[in-house]
C-alpha cells in the first residue's frame, strides 16, 4: 500500500505545489515552518480541501485527479485524520467517540471493537469520561482509536504534539510512534520540530512557501539540505551569500570579508553559504578556514553556550556567525572580545535559494 501526492493549489497569495510519497509501513515527516503549506496539504489528501490540479493516489486507488475529474468525498477516501486538538465529540465519553466510527457494525461487534481498541491505546479506566476530564495524552489516544476504528488506509497527522506540555511530548511522542508501527500502513506526520521528525520519521519533505523539496532521509537533510529553506529548518543558523572565486574550491562571503575554501564545487543556481553553529570552531591564528572575530553577544542555553559573532572586516549590516559549544567545551567567552575560528571544508554547505 502506498499513497502518492502531486498537486497544486492557487490561493490570492500563496501557491501551494507539493509532490511526495509514502510506502507502507513508512512515516514520511512534512516539515517546515508556520504557513509553508503542510497542514493545506493534508488537507487535500483527506478530501477537506479541493486541489486545482494534479494526482492523489492511495493503494492503487486514484482520490483526485485533475484532468479526469475524479474527486472522492472523504468518507469514500478511508483517511484517518488526526487534527492538532483531536476534534472529539465534546458530549461523547470515550467509548462512544470510538464506536462513531463503529456504525457499520452490529452492537455486539461495536461494544467488542471498542473495548479491543480502548485496551489497545491503553484508555481503560476512561470509557465513561468526557473529553475536557482527560489529559492531553489521553485525548489524543482517543482520537487515534477513532481513527483506527474506521480501519483507514494511511494516517495524517497535523502537528500531533503542538497542543501538549514539553513534558508531555516526549512519552506520548513514542506512543504514537508505537500505534503507527502497529498500523503498518503509510502515515504522514506534519511537524516543524526537527527533533521530533528525527525521532519518529523515516524520510522528510521540506515546504516552503507552498513548494516541496524532494523527500530524503533524515540524516541527508542534515548533512546535505541543498536549499537554504531546508537547512534552516534543519536547524542551520548561519545562511549567506556567497560566490565562487576563480581558484576552484574557494569561496567568497561578501558580507563577512572572508574567503572559506569548500570540499564540494560550486555549481550552478548556488547563491547562499551554509554554516551550522556547533561547526563553527575557536581556532589559532593560520589554521585552515581561521578567520578573526568579535564577539557581539553570549548566551546561555540549556545545554550548550551559544555566541553571536562579527568577523573583522564585516559590512555593518552583516548577519552575526553564530558559534554553540556544549558544555564539556566551554570557554569563557566575553562580549567585545576577539577570538579566531574556523570551520572545516567539509561542513561548508552551498546551497540554493
Amino acid at each position: 500500500m502506498a499513497l502518492t501526492v502531486r498537486i497544486g493549489k492557487q490561493y490570492r497569495n500563496f501557491t501551494l505545489d507539493v509532490e511526495f510519497s509514502a510506502g507502507n509501513g513508512e512515516i514520511l515527516a512534512l516539515l517546515g515552518a508556520s504557513g509553508s503549506g503542510k497542514s493545506t496539504a493534508l488537507q487535500c489528501v483527506a478530501g477537506i480541501r479541493r486541489p486545482d490540479w494534479g494526482r492523489i493516489e492511495l493503494d492503487g486507488e486514484v482520490l483526485f485527479d485533475s484532468e479526469r475529474h475524479i474527486d472522492l468525498p472523504p468518507r469514500k477516501r478511508r483517511v484517518g485524520y488526526l487534527f492538532q486538538q483531536y476534534a472529539l465529540f465534546p458530549n461523547m465519553t470515550v467509548e462512544q467517540n470510538i464506536a462513531a466510527s463503529l456504525g457499520h457494525l452490529d452492537r455486539a461487534r461495536r461494544r467488542a471493537r471498542t473495548a479491543e481498541l480502548v485496551a489497545m491505546l491503553r484508555l481503560e479506566g476512561t470509557e465513561k469520561q468526557l473529553p475536557r476530564q482527560l489529559s492531553g495524552g489521553q485525548q489524543q489516544r482517543t482520537a487515534l482509536a477513532r481513527i483506527l476504528a474506521s480501519e483507514p488506509r494511511v494516517i495524517l497527522l497535523d502537528e500531533p504534539l503542538s497542543a501538549l506540555d514539553s513534558s508531555l511530548r516526549w512519552q506520548l511522542e513514542q506512543e504514537l510512534r508505537d500505534v503507527l508501527e502497529r498500523f503498518g500502513g503509510p502515515a504522514v506526520w506534519v511537524s516543524h520540530d526537527l527533533g521530533e521528525v528525527c525521532r519518529s520519521c523515516g524520510r522528510v519533505c521540506v515546504l516552503e512557501g507552498g513548494k516541496s523539496d524532494p523527500a530524503v532521509g533524515i540524516r541527508e537533510l542534515i548533512e546535505r539540505p541543498g536549499t537554504a529553506g531546508a537547512a534552516r529548518i534543519s536547524g542551520c543558523r548561519n545562511v549567506v551569500r556567497a560566490c565562487p572565486e576563480t581558484e576552484p574550491g574557494l569561496v567568497r562571503v561578501p558580507e563577512w570579508n572572508v574567503k572559506l575554501r569548500t570540499a564540494g564545487p560550486w555549481r550552478e543556481g548556488f547563491s547562499l553559504l551554509g554554516v551550522r553553529a556547533e561547526r563553527v570552531r575557536p581556532a589559532e591564528e593560520g589554521a585552515e578556514n581561521a578567520f578573526p572575530c568579535r564577539v557581539r553577544r553570549v548566551m546561555d542555553d540549556v545545554s550548550a553556550l551559544a555566541a553571536a559573532l562579527v568577523p573583522e572586516g564585516a559590512a555593518e549590516t552583516a548577519p552575526s556567525l553564530w558559534m554553540e559549544l556544549d558544555r564539556a567545551e566551554e570557554r569563557a567567552l566575553t562580549e567585545g572580545m576577539r577570538l579566531w575560528v574556523s570551520v572545516s571544508p567539509e561542513d561548508i554547505l552551498l546551497l540554493k535559494e
